[in-house]
C-alpha cells in the first residue's frame, strides 16, 4: 500500500509517503520552495516525496488529507492527478495523535496533542493500544495553553506564533516567580488580564510561563505507563525533559516533527495502522532528499566555486576533523535532509567544544541572536553517560540533559543555565557518517563530541539543496564546508 499523507496546508504544508510498509519521504514545502504559500497544495514536497520513492502518482493508493484546510477547499479537485487513490480526510488533533503513537516504541501510551487551534481544539488526550486511538478527553479553543504561553512571547517582547522556543530558553536564566499569577489567568480563561509590572525580570516571566506549561501538561497526562507527545507544544524541550524526569512515566516520545508539518507524517500512519499496518519506526527522521556527488559537482562549478574532491569516507571525516581542531567552524551537509525543524547531524553547523570563542563565533557571528540560545552537544549514544545525564528523547534533540560535574567548566558554553545543556545522543544506525565523525573526533582531541546547530540563516529553514547550502555558506562567517565528497574553505 502506498500513502501519501498531506498536512499543515494552512500554515507549515508538508507532505510524508509511506511505501509498502516504511517511510519513503517526508519533507516541508518551506524547505524546498525557501518561501510560504499557505492555503496551497505542497507540490513541491509531493513531487520530491514521489521521487524519493520512485512512484508515479497513478501508485497511490491513498492520499490522506490533515485538516483543517481552506474554506472551500479545492484540494480533492487538485489531487484527481491521483486518479487511482482514495482521498481521506484526517482530524488535526487524530493526525497530531498518530504522527507521536504509532511513531513510538510504544505499543500502549498515553498520547498527549498540544498546540495554539487546529479544527476548533487546541488539544486533546487519548488512549493508544496496538493499531488504535481513543479520544478520552478534548480540549476546545480558547482554553488553549499553546494560545496563553504565545501571548506572554508577545508580552516579552517576541513575535508570538514564531518565537516561543526563544521564552523556553530565556526562561533557564529566571525565577518562576509569577507561575501562580499565570495560572490563575488560564483557568479563568481571562487572557486579557496578561499585564504585568514592565520593571519584572523578563527572564522571570519566561520562567513562569514554563513552569506553568509543565505543570499544566503533568495534571492533564495523568501518571503511570507510557506518555506520547504531539503539537507544537511538544516542541517544548524543557517541557519534555521535566517529564522525562518526574519519574511519573514508564516511557516518554516526544515527536521531532511536532508541529502542523508533522501531520502529513500523521494522516499517513493513521490510514496505515487502520488497514492493520505494522509499526514504522523513523529513526533519525532523515526523510527528506539527498545529493549524489554529481549533482553537487555541478552546482560547485556552475558557481564558479573552488573545491576539494574528497573521494573516501575517510578522507571526508579527516578533513572535517582537521577543520575542528583548529578552531574551524564548519557546515556540514551529509546524506538525506532531517524532517522537523532541529539539525540532527545531515544539515548541521559545527563546532569544536575545545574551542573557547565558539559561543560568541556562532551566536553572534553567525547565527545573529540571542547569547541565552544555546547550541547542541553531539554526542555518540554509547558514550553519552560520561558527560551527560539526559532522557531518550536526546536521540532527536528534543529534550534537554544535564551536564555532569567534572565536565560544567568544559561545556561552559553550550550550558544554558546552571547544569542544563541540550544534548543530542547520535547511533550508528540512525546516522553513520556522523557518528563517525564524533569518535573520529574524540581519538584524535580525546572528547567525542562536538557542538551542532542548524545549518540555517536568517530565520530561513534547514537548508536543503546544494544551491542552499553554498548561499548559506557565503552569506555567513562559517569556515568551511563539507557537502557531500567536497571541502570548500574560505
Amino acid at each position: 500500500m502506498n500513502i501519501l499523507g498531506i498536512g499543515g496546508v494552512l500554515r507549515d504544508a508538508a507532505a510524508a509517503l509511506i511505501k509498502d510498509g516504511a517511510i519513503a519521504g517526508a519533507i516541508e514545502e518551506t524547505k524546498l520552495t525557501r518561501k510560504t504559500d499557505p492555503g496551497h497544495l505542497p507540490e513541491a514536497s509531493i513531487a520530491a516525496c514521489l521521487k524519493m520513492a520512485s512512484l508515479t502518482p497513478e501508485d497511490i493508493d491513498v492520499v490522506a488529507l490533515a485538516r483543517p484546510l481552506p474554506a472551500g477547499s479545492a484540494l480533492p479537485v487538485a489531487l484527481r492527478t491521483f486518479r487511482n487513490a482514495r482521498v481521506v480526510s484526517i482530524d488535526h488533533h487524530e493526525a497530531h495523535a498518530a504522527s507521536a503513537f504509532f511513531a513510538s516504541p510504544f505499543e500502549n501510551a498515553t498520547v498527549i496533542t498540544l498546540d495554539r487551534e487546529g479544527d476548533l481544539r487546541c488539544g486533546a488526550k487519548w488512549a493508544g493500544h496496538g493499531n488504535r486511538l481513543t479520544l478520552e478527553d478534548e480540549i476546545l479553543y480558547p482554553d488553549s495553553i499553546g494560545e496563553l504561553y504565545g501571548r506572554v512571547t508577545k508580552l516579552l517582547g517576541f513575535r508570538q506564533g514564531a518565537d516561543e522556543h526563544l521564552v523556553q530558553w530565556l526562561s533557564a536564566t529566571g525565577e518562576p516567580k509569577f507561575q501562580s499569577r499565570f495560572e490563575d489567568i488560564f483557568n479563568s480563561h481571562n487572557f486579557e488580564d496578561l499585564t504585568l509590572d514592565k520593571t519584572a525580570d523578563r527572564a522571570d516571566i519566561a520562567a513562569s510561563i514554563q513552569k506553568t506549561l509543565e505543570a499544566y501538561v503533568m495534571r492533564l497526562a495523568g501518571e503511570g505507563g507510557n506518555l506520547c507527545l504531539a503539537g507544537g507544544v511538544a516542541w517544548n524541550a524543557l517541557m519534555v525533559s521535566a517529564l522525562e524526569a518526574s519519574g511519573k512515566y514508564t516511557g516518554v516520545f516526544a515527536q521531532p516533527a511536532a508541529g502542523n508539518a508533522g501531520t502529513a507524517l500523521g494522516a499517513a500512519l493513521h490510514v496505515w495502522h487502520e488497514n492493520g499496518g505494522a509499526r514504522i519506526d523513523a529513526a533519525g527522521y532523515a526523510l527528506g532528499p539527498s545529493y549524489t556527488a554529481p549533482e553537487i559537482k555541478q552546482v560547485l562549478e556552475n558557481c564558479k566555486l573552488r573545491f576539494k574532491l574528497l573521494p573516501t569516507v575517510p578522507e571526508t571525516i579527516g578533513a572535517a576533523v582537521d577543520q575542528l581542531k583548529q578552531h574551524r567552524i564548519v557546515a556540514w551537509m551529509q546524506g538525506r535532509m532531517e524532517f522537523g525543524p532541529r539539525a540532527l547531524g545531515h544539515r548541521s553547523i559545527l563546532a569544536s567544544p575545545h574551542d573557547p570563542y565558539s559561543a560568541e563565533n556562532l551566536n553572534t557571528f553567525i547565527k545573529h541572536r540571542d547569547a541565552f540560545r544555546k547550541f547542541a552537544a553531539s554526542v555518540p549514544a554509547e558514550l553519552a553517560s560520561e558527560y551527560f545525564e539526559t532522557g531518550p528523547n536526546a536521540r532527536h534533540l528534543a529534550t534537554v540533559g544535564r551536564v555532569k560535574p567534572q565536565y560544567a567548566e568544559q561545556f561552559r558554553g553550550a550550558v544554558l543555565a546552571s547544569d542544563l545543556i541540550r544534548v543530542h545522543t547520535v547511533s550508528q544506525e540512525d546516522n553513520p557518517l556522523y557518528w563517525q565523525l564524533l569518535h573520529a573526533y574524540g581519538e584524535a582531541t580525546g572528547l567525542p563530541v562536538l557542538y551542532n546547530t542548524s545549518f540555517n540563516l536568517f530565520g530561513e529553514p534547514l537548508v536543503c539543496t546544494p544551491r542552499d547550502a553554498v548561499r548559506s555558506f557565503y552569506s555567513s562567517g562559517i569556515d568551511a564546508m563539507i557537502a557531500g565528497n567536497f571541502l570548500l574553505e574560505k
